[in-house]
Order: C-alpha cells, then sequence, then structure tokens
C-alpha cells in the first residue's frame, strides 16, 4: 500500500540532535503559534511530546508558508522538513526537543478546529465538570497521556507476573445475579424474562470460587467491577480490579503472588526496590496504634491506653467511659488556636464519639484544657506522665467503645498530620493488615454483618466461639495497606457447605433466603469443593497513588463525576419509551413515588 504523503515518519518527542540535517515527516496538534516579523514559530504536538517548526519564506514555498499562518491552537497538520540545530541562544531546556528544531518545507492541512473549551496544558486550572464534559480534548494533556500509559504498563507488568506464577486468565460474566448483601448492585432487566433482572458484578467472588470447584487452581482477571454507591475521590461506580483465587493455599501462599506483583510493579514504573516479605500488622494492633485499619504510617503519633490511669480520676466522662484513649501531638501546641482545636472536636464527633477532650502545654508550660479542673491533681500529673508530655505538646483524648475511641483519634491523627505537613510524601510504605474480625455488629440491622464477605473463613483455634461469642471470632482475612490507603482485600473462603451455611445464620440469612441467593454455591459445594483463598486489589487506586493523582479520576479514561453522571456522554438519561415497553418497565415519576 502506497505511504500517503501526510504520514509521519517520526514521533515529535524522539527527536534529538542526531537528527541534524535529516528530513523528517511529523503529524500532530499545534499547541501554539507564533507570527516574529514575518518568521512563524509553531510548537507540534503528538503523544510524545513538543517540538518547534520554523515556516520562513526563505526556507518553503507560499503554499507551505500559507497553511503555516493559517495555523491555530489544535489544528491537526503534517509538516515535513529537516531537523536543524538551534542557535546556542536559542537552547531551551522547557521542551525535550529544546536543542533542535524543524524547518519546515512542505504542510498540509488535516483538519482546522474550533477554539477549544479548556486549555490544553496541564497548568489549566480549569472546572472539573467541564473537563469531564470535554474528556477527549482534556485527554490530550500530557500529563493525562502520561497516566494513562503509566496505567496499561502497570497491567500489562501484572499480567506477566501473573503468567509466570502459572495462572490462567479467565473472564467472568458481567450480567450476574443480584446477592444484596453490601453496597447496591446496578440492576439490568431481561426482556426474555419480563420482571426478572441481571446485576451488574460488585466483584467475581462466587464466580471465582467456583472456577476453584472446577478445578483450575490458580486463576486471574483484570475484572469491571459495579457498584451503586456514592462517588467520592477515590470511588467510581465502575472500577477495575486484579481479582485472582487460589487452591489448596493459605494465607502467606497469596500473599506471596500479591507482593511479588506489587515488587515487579514499582520496579518497572519507579525504579523502587520493595523489601519482600512485607511487613504485617494484626487489626487489633493498627486499630490500638493508629485508629484505623488502613493506618498511614508514614508518620508516628501513636494511640495510647490511657483507660487504667484515668480510674477514679474525678472526672466522670473518663470514670463511666468503657475505654479512653490519647493522642500526643508532639510539639504544635503553640500552632492551633482554639478554633482549630474545636475543628478538631468536631471531627471527632462525626466518628460517633460525644466530644474530644484537650489538654495543650504551651512552650513556657502555661496549660490550658477543657477536662483538667476536674481531674484530681495527682491523676492529671499521671496523665501526662503516661502521655510523655512536655512543653509545646497538645494532647487529645476520646472517650467510648475502644473501637469508636480509636477511630475518632485515629481522623484527629490524620488532620493533625496532615496540617502540619508530618507526612513523608516520598515514601511508599505496604504492609498486610490481618487477623480481622469475621463479624461486626450493625446498630441499624440489631445483627452481626461480615466484615468483608459472608464466603470468609474463620481462624481455626476461633471456630469454638462461632455460636457463644461470634464477635470474638477472628478472620482469615488480610487486607494490603498502602499510604493509609487499602489497596485490596482477600481471605481464605469457606470451602464447606456446613461451615458456610453456618456463617449465613450467623449473618441472619434464614436457609430459604440462602439457598435463593447462593443455592448454587451450597449446591456446588457437595462435589468436592478444594480449600481456596484469593485476593483483589484496586488497579485504579494504585495508578492514582503511582502518578501521584488526588483523584481516580485522573488515572481513568472516562470516569463519572461526584453524582455517578457522564458528562461527555449525557448518561444515565432517558430512553425511548418504545424500549420500556420492550422491558415491559413502567416509569415512576418522583410524585408517584411519594
Amino acid at each position: 500500500m502506497a505511504r500517503k504523503e501526510w504520514q509521519r515518519t517520526q514521533y515529535c518527542g524522539e527527536l534529538t540532535e542526531n537528527f541534524d540535517g535529516q528530513q523528517v515527516t511529523l503529524d500532530g496538534w499545534v499547541q501554539r503559534t507564533r507570527n516574529l516579523g514575518g518568521v512563524i514559530f509553531v510548537w507540534l504536538r503528538d503523544r510524545t511530546g513538543l517540538v518547534q517548526v520554523v515556516f520562513s519564506p526563505e526556507t518553503c514555498d507560499a503554499e507551505t508558508f500559507a497553511v503555516g499562518e493559517s495555523l491555530r491552537g489544535e489544528y491537526v497538520v503534517s509538516i515535513t522538513g529537516e531537523v536543524a540545530l538551534r542557535a546556542e541562544k536559542d537552547v531551551t531546556d522547557k521542551l525535550k526537543t529544546g536543542r533542535i528544531e524543524v524547518i519546515a518545507k512542505k504542510a498540509v492541512l488535516l483538519n482546522a478546529a474550533a477554539t477549544p473549551p479548556i486549555y490544553i496544558d496541564d497548568n489549566a486550572d480549569e472546572n472539573e465538570l467541564v473537563r469531564l464534559k470535554y474528556r477527549y480534548l482534556d485527554l490530550r494533556k500530557p500529563k493525562m497521556q502520561e497516566n494513562l500509559r503509566l496505567r496499561a504498563k502497570v497491567l500489562s507488568t501484572i499480567r506477566r507476573h501473573m503468567d509466570e506464577c502459572g495462572f490462567t486468565e479467565v473472564e467472568t460474566p458481567i450480567l450476574s445475579k443480584s446477592t444484596p448483601e453490601g453496597a447496591r448492585d446496578y440492576l439490568v432487566p431481561s426482556r426474555v424474562r419480563p420482571g426478572e433482572f441481571y446485576a451488574l458484578p460488585q466483584s467475581p467472588q462466587i464466580y471465582k470460587q467456583l472456577l476453584m470447584l472446577a478445578g483450575f487452581d490458580k486463576y486471574y482477571q483484570v475484572a469491571r467491577c459495579f457498584r451503586d454507591e456514592d462517588s467520592r475521590a477515590d470511588r467510581q461506580p465502575e472500577f477495575t480490579q486484579l481479582d485472582m483465587e487460589m487452591s489448596f493455599v493459605e494465607p502467606e501462599d497469596i500473599q506471596k503472588v500479591v507482593e511479588g506483583a506489587f515488587a515487579k510493579v514499582f520496579k518497572a514504573v519507579k525504579n523502587i526496590d520493595i523489601p519482600l516479605p512485607l511487613p504485617r500488622m494484626t487489626w487489633r494492633q493498627a486499630m490500638d496504634d493508629y485508629g484505623s485499619d488502613k493506618p498511614d504510617t508514614r508518620f508516628g503519633m501513636k494511640l495510647q491506653d490511657v483507660t487504667d490511669v484515668t480510674r477514679e480520676c474525678g472526672f466522670g466522662v473518663f470514670e463511666n467511659a468503657v475505654s479512653v484513649r490519647g493522642l500526643n501531638a508532639e510539639g504544635v501546641s503553640a500552632h492551633l488556636s482554639r478554633k482549630e482545636i474545636d475543628a478538631l472536636g468536631e471531627l471527632a464527633k462525626t466518628y460517633h464519639v460525644k466530644g474530644l477532650a484537650w489538654l495543650t502545654i504551651a512552650p513556657d508550660g502555661t496549660v490550658k484544657s477543657s477536662f483538667a479542673k476536674f481531674m484530681k491533681e495527682d491523676k492529671l500529673e499521671a496523665l501526662k506522665q503516661a502521655m510523655n508530655a512536655k512543653p509545646g505538646d497538645a494532647l487529645f483524648f476520646a472517650a467510648d467503645r475502644p473501637n469508636v475511641a480509636c477511630t475518632a483519634l485515629g481522623q484527629v491523627r490524620l488532620a493533625i498530620g496532615k496540617k502540619f505537613d508530618l507526612i513523608d510524601q516520598t515514601k511508599y510504605n505496604l504492609f498486610w493488615v490481618t487477623e480481622f474480625p469475621l463479624l461486626e455488629w450493625d446498630d441499624e440491622e440489631n445483627r452481626f454483618v461480615a466484615m468483608h464477605h459472608p464466603f470468609t473463613s474463620a481462624m481455626e483455634e476461633d471456630e469454638q466461639y462461632m455460636e457463644t461469642d461470634p464477635g470474638r471470632v477472628r478472620a482469615k482475612a488480610y487486607d494490603l495497606v498502602m499510604n493509609g490507603i487499602e489497596m485490596g482485600s482477600g481471605s481464605i473462603r469457606i470451602h464447606r457447605a456446613d461451615k458456610q451455611a453456618q456463617m449465613f445464620k450467623l449473618i441472619g440469612l434464614s436457609p430459604e433466603v440462602a439457598q435463593q441467593r447462593f443455592g448454587f454455591l451450597l449446591d456446588a459445594f457437595k462435589y468436592g469443593a478444594p480449600p481456596h483463598g484469593g485476593f483483589a486489589y484496586g488497579i485504579d487506586r494504585f495508578v492514582m497513588i503511582l502518578a501521584g493523582g488526588e483523584s481516580l479520576r485522573d488515572v481513568i479514561a472516562f470516569p463519572k463525576d461526584k453524582s455517578a453522571y457522564c458528562q461527555m456522554m449525557g448518561t444515565p438519561s432517558t430512553v425511548d419509551p418504545k424500549q420500556l415497553e420492550i422491558l415491559k418497565i413502567q416509569p415512576v415519576s418522583e410524585g408517584e413515588q411519594e
């Protein structure tokens, strides 16, 4: 096939001094133009970068120069010219190609462009909704292109690792069964079975367990998942996870595979060697020390249990509490106003404590406190000693049930860490959190619910408490945490029908409901299910951290906004009434709902 005259021979960013004197053809978009007294300078952009092109009546014909004069931002153009070294005074470090330029000999205008509604510039500060509406333009920005290429590299590295470890990639259905337990499902009506619905998968959990029953032994998938839940910076209604499952394994076997994938990605994209095996921390330790099951360990300021110190202290709030936890923010008292302390108290209240007790010690030793006047003097001194308090420190206390007090103080810790730049942004702290509770009590539902999911196996030594003290049972579950973010979650699964039935009973599912929702899994267990377990981690979240982004929308090509709405496509949207008639669906107005 004959090559078109406008087809490129090189990419813009590939040009170096080694191309001096060579003729090249470049294709791309015009970034900007400058007309300096009859000589036109054009910055041409493609996916590899920018290069300067010079149009001069002395070096090109009138037709080519006229094309150069017509060029505006985002015009699509093909330019053939000769690479030349810039004069030393014109060399710029702003461009990767700043030591050369291209002297235009011929130009073909492939498409003109209207003035873009957003700037194609990484430094442009624009409303995010406008960026999302014109996402195809936003994606032209170098940073967005870099992010998506990074994403592709991460996925290819992970796939190679999984293949090397002997895994088989298997695609599981998108149209699945609704099993409401956790986030809301996205439902898809069936045309051929009126009144019945598919659900988009929240994860391939049951399918991958069935693959273990089918004898695949090692499965993985880059899986699309869907959850109808409120959006936020690190959450999207549809997302991608690396899903895996293995047979005849214990947690350490699965963790080794996951660690290997993360280590290879960090080496490939950051040239960072991650020491393996990764550290382990129990869930109880994470909650006690950091007030979070996904703690940010890039800075210190651990929580302390001062329950024993505050017994019979004179301050009723402390005396009557199940647990009192403290936090010493060292050296910050002089920089915290009363208004800021009150704001920290309001933050703590959103995590279900009644308030935040505080005590500050000024650098000169002056003490201010919300509770000191109520405490016995010797008990107050004992409390300060237990907290290792010094001039300049600010102490915060929460009194409630242990997990509630820890969680509230954990959020105060994070707020202080961010405010005073205590977090080392250059670190990547990866570690496992293990021994999660199998169940947690839901006050609204007035029942136990699965902390991870109802297919998680209990630790053998705790199975004796399943009926008598379910809240005491620990799970064979494990989360991978990085920089205060849960990267992924996994567990050893239940593989016996009687154990699975027991779990369903504990979370309030009757045998009839369990059979209706999960009968196919319970039936499958009858035919020889191997012990198995797995893990899944978020690709979007992983790439976001590697890219230094603040939102998943920075690393997803076509994301939804905070209300799960696609600004570009205008979805969700109404559909032709005939389509609803075929599906036998009658839309209900808001007034009718009330």
